[in-house]
């Protein structure tokens, strides 16, 4: 990742960020739209896991420029998340689900250049998560 693509996706996240719980709720209606069997996945309070799944995606963001620290953080989640039933494909369901959110939350500002600087940011840490994921099985 050079400095120029995560400075697209740490300014575009801002803008996100400040209307967090309406992208948390539109990022789960994104995923469930595009694969309905990934509602059982999630269990409890929705509008709590929507706030941890912000504050997650804002500190992955913020710790973009120090890889060190966010890549063990990104492999103990994945390992989490097979726990949760969580599968290789759904990265990509998720993935999309994301960038669906960033251009509705985003509107104009998301650009194509924004779109492959998240698309190549997330790219890389559902590589990191799915590596890790692997070990754990």
């Amino acid at each position: 990742m050079n400095q120029e693509t995560v400075a697209l996706v740490q300014n575009s996240w801002k803008k996100v960020a400040v209307i967090a719980p309406q992208a948390a709720n539109l990022f789960y209606q994104n995923l469930f739209a595009a694969d309905p069997n990934l509602k059982p996945l999630f269990k409890g309070d929705m509008d709590k896991q929507g706030k941890e799944l912000m504050q997650m995606i804002d500190a992955a963001v913020g710790k973009l420029n120090d890889l060190e620290t966010l890549v063990p953080i990104l492999q103990g989640l994945a390992q989490r998340h097979v726990g949760y039933g969580v599968q290789t494909a759904h990265y990509q369901t998720v993935g999309n689900a994301l960038l669906r959110t960033l251009e509705q939350g985003l509107n104009g500002d998301f650009t194509p250049e924004v779109k492959a600087a998240w698309t190549k940011v997330y790219g890389v840490m559902a590589d990191v998560m799915i590596a890790a994921s692997k070990s754990k099985a």
